[in-house]
């Protein structure tokens, strides 16, 4: 009885916070953290069928490109698929990947740093609250 209970108000609670915003930076984009102590971010915006992955520091403002660099892989969990990056004179930039499937970016500082991975689901679909892509969403997270 009480496993089931367990079981229960688990449900409930993943269904009541499943939708809730992300950090948007300064130019609407999703943030992803690229630190460990939160130094450094990652601005992630859609322009035609492009990321555009704008490097920011812990004010939020643009990191010149200097040693950074930045991997990514999309596609399934059975069918990784490694996406070319290309290094642009504001961050980084890469053909976007088909709604729902996962973004998954490493990021170094400088060519010997240990690698920092953020991910993210490319959820295309609108939320009703807010009418922006999931991905994107701009509702009120459960930490606010």
């Amino acid at each position: 009885m009480k496993t089931k209970l367990i079981l229960v108000i688990t449900l409930i609670s993943s269904f009541a916070f499943a939708h809730q915003g992300v950090e948007l930076g300064p130019n609407g984009g999703r943030i992803l953290e690229f630190s460990k102590n939160e130094t450094m971010h990652g601005e992630v915006t859609v322009k035609g069928d492009q990321f555009h992955i704008a490097l920011l520091d812990k004010d939020m403002k643009q990191v010149t490109l200097a040693e950074q660099t930045l991997t990514a892989t999309g596609g399934t969990r059975e069918q990784p698929v490694k996406i070319a990056v290309t290094r642009t004179e504001k961050g980084f930039s890469l053909p976007t990947i088909k709604p729902g499937e996962w973004l998954i970016l490493q990021f170094r500082d400088t060519p010997t740093a240990k690698a920092i991975t953020a991910r993210f689901n490319y959820n295309t679909s609108v939320c009703a609250e807010c009418s922006s892509q999931e991905w994107v969403c701009k509702c009120p997270s459960a930490k606010e």
